[in-house]
């Protein structure tokens, strides 16, 4: 992040770190595509009505407010005011059903923007930063399959960015109505608080949560320990989860004609499902972890974390879940499930600790040198030339020595520059063009009609200082 930027949280990226970030995004982006989701852009101001179905996450909402309106933001409730959207899930359920019309469904998207958070920033974590998310909304219904593709989405696009440094990634799944069916057969009923206080476990600890889930969620000693039970309940397939999960329901009196355990067990066939099918395509990309609980009201089935390999500072760098009541319209639901990526915070991790680097600053691989400002229209013609065949080209910014433009060359990784004839015929040049490697040093005769640069040096690139 370049040095003395005077706001935390609101990163700016050198030209080369923005070139990393591009190169991030358009990796993510064909990845996306090739599995046919659809792009789109959403405003980056949502009512506050829509961003407050997030829960918790609410608090950290930048409201927005004219000058004129200083001082007297109180008199419009929150419900009513503008804010930045704080993720791209709450700005996609609205726009789903103001142009289910027009969509075609179920409806695949795919949605790379920035969003901002008010959270306090540290290490990985800003308040203005990018996400890539995949999602699919149905009408009226949803297929339980989109709960494997998506996490094998996800996976793919993050392997495709091992070459920028980034470690194996690994989702983490678990289901909501798995953990909501066990909690019920315990004997809890704050479902919500119970979720949100399981998910800070690798945060603060086991013996922390059991206190929260005491003080706060109205849980006993021994209903506390027994959540703690079930996220730490672990298997290699579907099969021996579910016999975990029966001995694990048998040691709490959790009858199998229960309610509780019915519905536990929807959840439990439903990531039993994910997990042994993700393992045939991909085996190892997606673990059973029931710990996962993701602390968001609007969940309601499937929720998934992502981890990398030996990064356990970053924490979670792709998470989402399932849920069936965020978008609806009179009776009409319009259920979904999607993935989320914190790009910026990936980008971060590949600079300062990958050394993922771009070869170059400019993304031109010629610049034609001037030898004198009564030749510039001349050098901007060959320019012209060489755009016109698909090579980024740029002109020296004046006649200086050519010294001195080969340096300003090399300090933007401008790998050719280009010397046109001499057309003053004073002996300094050539009676016709030539082109300079200056990586190489070799130097040829050239013509701006059929000249093709060698793709190791022309192609702008990313790759890793270790």
């Amino acid at each position: 992040m370049a040095k003395g930027a005077s706001i935390s949280g609101f990163p700016e990226w050198l030209p080369e770190e923005r070139m990393v970030e591009q190169r991030v995004i358009d990796t993510v982006r064909r990845v996306f595509e090739l599995n046919g989701f659809i792009g789109i852009e959403t405003r980056a101001v949502e009512e506050g009505s829509s961003l407050l179905k997030k829960g918790e996450t609410s608090k950290e909402i930048y409201l927005l407010s004219r000058l004129q309106e200083v001082g007297h933001e109180s008199d419009t409730p929150i419900e009513h005011r503008l804010g930045l959207h704080f993720d791209l899930t709450v700005p996609l359920s609205r726009y789903v059903v103001e142009h289910s019309g027009q969509l075609t469904f179920p409806f695949k998207r795919w949605q790379i923007q920035k969003v901002w958070r008010g959270e306090r920033p540290q290490e990985g974590r800003f308040r203005e930063f990018v996400q890539a998310d995949i999602d699919v909304i149905g009408n009226g219904e949803l297929e339980d399959h989109y709960e494997v593709e998506l996490p094998l989405v996800m996976v793919q696009a993050l392997e495709q960015l091992r070459q920028f440094g980034l470690p194996k990634a690994t989702v983490h799944a678990n289901n909501r109505k798995l953990s909501e069916g066990f909690y019920r057969g315990l004997g809890l009923s704050d479902i919500e608080g119970v979720l949100r206080e399981i998910d800070k476990l690798d945060k603060i600890g086991a013996d922390e949560v059991v206190k929260l889930l005491v003080s706060g969620c109205g849980a006993d000693e021994a209903q506390a320990r027994a959540c703690l039970e079930l996220a730490e309940l672990t298997a290699k397939d579907g099969k021996e989860l579910l016999e975990k999960f029966d001995e694990l329901c048998a040691g709490h009196n959790i009858a199998q004609d229960s309610d509780a355990y019915k519905l536990a067990r929807q959840g439990l066939d439903t990531l039993a499902m994910i997990v042994d099918e993700a393992a045939i395509t991909r085996p190892g990309s997606v673990i059973a972890d029931l710990k996962i609980a993701r602390g968001l009201d609007y969940y309601t089935g499937s929720v998934y974390e992502t981890f990398l390999d030996g990064a356990d500072q970053l924490g979670s760098i792709c998470s989402g879940g399932r849920y069936d009541n965020l978008a609806s319209q009179g009776n009409r639901k319009y259920p979904g499930v999607g993935l989320s990526i914190g790009l910026s915070r990936l980008v971060s991790y590949m600079l300062h600790t990958a050394g993922a680097h771009a070869s170059r600053v400019s993304p031109a691989a010629v610049m034609v040198a001037v030898w004198n400002e009564d030749d510039r229209l001349d050098c901007n013609h060959i320019a012209a030339a060489l755009r016109e065949r698909g090579i980024a080209a740029d002109v020296a910014p004046k006649a200086a020595k050519f010294g001195k433009q080969i340096k300003y060359a090399d300090k933007l990784g401008i790998p050719y520059v280009w010397f046109p004839a001499d057309a003053s015929n004073d002996g300094e040049g050539s009676d016709h063009d030539e082109v300079k490697n200056i990586i190489t040093g070799d130097q040829v005769p050239a013509d701006a009609k059929s000249w093709q640069p060698d793709t190791l040096y022309a192609q702008q690139t990313v790759s890793l200082s270790k």
